[in-house]
């Protein structure tokens, strides 16, 4: 039997952290090198976003941890642990919290990404409106902007498609304006559509 059909049956077919039914898909809990039933769980598309922080927090979604975390499963239990970590500012997240027992070496693969070290809200990109910017979109330029390093000007409209979000610096995004890649700040940004 192979893995997706192993966690699909142990699962119920649905996510195993929100017991959501949509757009399933195994996440293979990190840091991990092989994928095997215990360190890998069947995940819905909102928890995966929230989990890789593609998306806000959206707090009453996580409620279900209150059941999910008392699951057998090693993966399950590290990534409730990781959630209630991050949601750790709601009270009922920091009671489940403490109610959470995981064995030594479950802790130390829970502690292993640091992720409970920082307040897990989500880095994301937005555009001068506050609209959430992903991979691809196309955005319009709000303001006429200097190209540094050459003689070119792009004029407020301009439209940027198929961006790219720079990694560790969610004011900025890459985009070719005249068949040239630049970095332009978010807060002269509009998202289309």
């Amino acid at each position: 039997m192979k893995l997706e059909e192993i966690l699909l049956n142990r699962s119920n077919q649905s996510c195993e952290l929100c017991s959501s039914k949509a757009s399933l898909q195994m996440y293979k809990v990190p840091p991990q090198d092989h994928a095997y039933a215990e360190n890998t769980v069947m995940i819905c598309s909102k928890c995966l976003a929230q989990v890789e922080k593609k998306e806000p927090l959206d707090y009453d979604h996580w409620r279900s941890l209150t059941e999910t975390m008392w699951s057998e499963i090693p993966g399950v239990q590290v990534m409730a642990w990781r959630m209630l970590n991050r949601l750790s500012k709601e009270s009922w997240a920091a009671d489940q919290l403490d109610m959470l027992y995981l064995d030594e070496e479950n802790l130390s693969w829970a502690k292993a990404t640091g992720d409970h070290e920082n307040d897990g809200e989500a880095e994301l990109h937005t555009d001068a409106y506050g609209n959430f910017l992903q991979e691809g979109d196309t955005v319009i330029l709000t303001k006429s902007l200097d190209i540094k390093g050459t003689s070119m000007s792009a004029k407020v409209g301009t439209v940027v498609k198929n961006i790219r979000l720079v990694k560790d610096n969610k004011e900025q995004i890459e985009g070719k304006i005249e068949g040239q890649m630049i970095v332009i700040l978010t807060k002269y940004l509009k998202k289309q559509g």
